[in-house]
């Protein structure tokens, strides 16, 4: 029952993240900053949480104070690092791509957990992080290998491979957590920190010279990202987690580009060309052999 509830917040926080690269580039094609587009949907969410979690950190004041530099880690690679990655590839790079590359994560978990002695690696998950690897390199270099000899890759292709690196870090150390927190307290609080982390960029770039536009078709823009990419995938993710593991959860990451990728096409025209499925399966063979279990009879 356990199992099966971690599987529908998975299900759902993958949705809701596919819509997340959908807006991302929607906000690109209507000149809104990426940066800035960062900064107000994490503080929306700060202030739609803060009425449901501030008794909830008041309460556990002790346990959040002990854990603080863990807290800190996790909200730098998720809500610092990992949406910033994600809106400032789309400007460089189609939704498809983008979305891809999350395919990749569980590889990168494994990798991350094996490096930091979070979870044992068997032979099967360093077979398929390979394989993976191989997948990655298939979209980035789109079957050509002058592209690769000549370094020439696309731009956004390479931000976004430090998102995949960002989540695969927050997800590896999630893993670390030996402590209880409401779900929401815990998003409130990765949220209130990661702003910390956030405001930097949004200053740097507001410093530019590129300003958002308020209007009301950004507020809907910001109520979407609040709720459901922010809030209910924060939400779904860390209580999968925490139910069946990072390495387990990683798969699930593969209906991303799924979900994307239907949306892509049907929204802003783009092709699903043969690279990106050389890629796609690739990558998703790689995730399969990764979650194969080796039996000591």
């Amino acid at each position: 029952m356990q199992n099966t509830k971690a599987y529908i917040m998975l299900i759902c926080a993958t949705l809701f993240w596919a819509g997340n690269f959908m807006i991302g580039k929607y906000a690109f094609f209507n000149d809104i900053p990426p940066m800035s587009l960062v900064f107000f949907r994490w503080l929306l969410v700060w202030l739609i949480l803060l009425p449901f979690t501030f008794r909830e950190i008041l309460k556990f004041k002790s346990v959040i104070l002990k854990n603080l530099p863990l807290l800190f880690f996790l909200a730098l690679t998720s809500v610092g690092l990992f949406n910033s990655f994600t809106y400032l590839s789309l400007v460089h790079t189609q939704v498809i791509n983008a979305s891809l590359f999350n395919t990749a994560i569980p590889a990168i978990i494994i990798l991350l957990c094996f490096l930091f002695k979070i979870e044992r690696t068997n032979k099967f998950q360093i077979l398929g992080l390979i394989i993976s690897v191989f997948g990655i390199l298939s979209i980035i270099t789109k079957l050509d290998l002058n592209i690769l000899f000549s370094l020439n890759f696309n731009k956004g292709d390479l931000i976004m491979i430090g998102g995949v690196i960002s989540w695969g870090l927050y997800s590896s150390f999630l893993k670390k957590k030996n402590f209880t927190l409401p779900l929401l307290t815990l998003v409130h609080i990765l949220c209130t920190l990661g702003l910390i982390f956030i405001i930097p960029q949004f200053l740097y770039e507001f410093s530019q010279g590129e300003t958002i536009k308020f209007n009301i078709e950004l507020v809907y823009i910001l109520i979407f990202l609040a709720l459901f990419p922010s809030i209910g995938s924060y939400y779904c993710w860390a209580g999968a987690v925490s139910i069946i593991g990072p390495n387990r959860s990683g798969i699930f990451l593969s209906l991303i580009p799924l979900f994307s990728t239907i949306m892509a096409i049907s929204f802003f025209d783009e092709q699903f060309k043969f690279f990106h499925l050389i890629g796609a399966v690739l990558i998703i063979l790689g995730l399969f052999l990764s979650n194969k279990e080796i039996r000591n009879d």
